[in-house]
């Protein structure tokens, strides 16, 4: 029951980590500061986990990923779609 638990909150932890991230490229309407090599391996390596868990339906695990891929894709659309009045100002 405790080991049950311990994978929760570190699902739980592991699958809020990127909002902070995730709210900064949308207040600040990009994410210029993110390498484009970390989220593509970042967004890669969560489907493929998500893949490879899902059929053993390991609830905690499916959480984490599906988290992350949301927050994962804010950061990329602002990665790929600023804002754009922030282009005129050259942020």
């Amino acid at each position: 029951m405790e080991l049950e638990l311990l994978g929760w909150i570190g699902s739980f932890c592991f699958a809020i980590c990127a909002i902070p991230q995730a709210y900064m490229s949308y207040k600040d309407g990009h994410s210029r500061g993110i390498s484009w090599g970390l989220l593509i391996l970042w967004f890669i390596g969560e489907v493929c986990t998500l893949i490879y868990i899902a059929p053993k339906k390991h609830i905690p695990l499916i959480v984490n990923y599906l988290s992350n891929l949301v927050f994962i894709i804010i950061i990329l659309k602002y990665k790929v779609f600023e804002r754009a009045n922030l282009k005129r100002i050259n942020l």
